[in-house]
């Protein structure tokens, strides 16, 4: 994707804090710290893609990469007030990216608005054989299609399980969201909650079983930490 994006005419600038093995909801990363919100420093970025969200709506890049597996594009543009795509799993190549869930996992970008999100999306557009579930079939522009508008899309608020627990700030956000939208009905998906548990299921599981020989590497090592901690201790007693 990156070099895609160069060959578009990006400059990579550097990179970002995210959550540890892509699997953190609000932006912060043992090892290197949280990833603070640049609209209120005192709060959170969401994640895992913190960093990308923080960069774009602080100004500091105009677009920014991120990885999704169970929302870790759309998290941090919705905290951080940007736009964020998890393009349709297969439309954009993961190779060279380190995996969380391979089932699950999406690469897309966050920018501050429509356009440059959409210009980054054709920009990277492509089949890649090094991604084996990356669909071969020919680019399909959406740059374009932005001077139509949201004329004839069906646009409804998504209630029950979506509504649920909400806090009554998220509900007026949403509520004046709709109704400048013109979206005056709701529904509800059927088995959403199901949905979620099985996601979760699918995430503990199979992120487990990729990177469970990392994660024996780790520990042995810390094991080996502590025993030299020890031993250096005994010494100087």
């Amino acid at each position: 994707m990156i070099a895609r994006l160069e060959a578009a005419g990006a400059v990579l600038v550097g990179a970002l804090n995210m959550g540890e093995y892509a699997y953190d909801f609000t932006g912060e990363n043992v090892h290197d710290g949280a990833s603070r919100n640049p609209h209120d420093v005192s709060r959170m970025t969401g994640g895992s893609s913190g960093g990308s969200g923080a960069a774009v709506a602080g100004g500091l890049v105009p677009l920014a990469l991120g990885s999704d597996t169970n929302g870790s594009i759309r998290v941090p543009s919705s905290l951080c007030g940007i736009f964020g795509l998890k393009p349709t799993y297969g439309r954009l190549s993961r190779a060279h990216t380190f995996p969380f869930v391979a089932s699950l996992d999406h690469v897309g970008p966050l920018a501050r608005g429509a356009r440059d999100l959409a210009l980054a999306y054709d920009a990277m557009q492509g089949y890649d054989g090094d991604d084996p579930v990356c669909v071969d079939r020919p680019a399909d522009p959406v740059t374009p299609l932005l001077s139509q508008g949201f004329d004839g899309l069906r646009i409804a608020v998504a209630g029950g399980y979506f509504r649920d627990g909400m806090f009554p700030q998220a509900q007026t956000a949403l509520a004046r969201v709709a109704a400048a939208l013109g979206a005056a009905d709701e529904v509800e998906i059927p088995e959403a909650a199901r949905a979620r548990a099985a996601a979760y299921v699918i995430t503990a599981s199979e992120g487990a079983a990729r990177h469970a020989a990392r994660r024996r590497l780790c520990h042995h090592r810390e094991r080996g930490r502590r025993a030299a901690c020890r031993a250096a201790a005994q010494t100087r007693a």
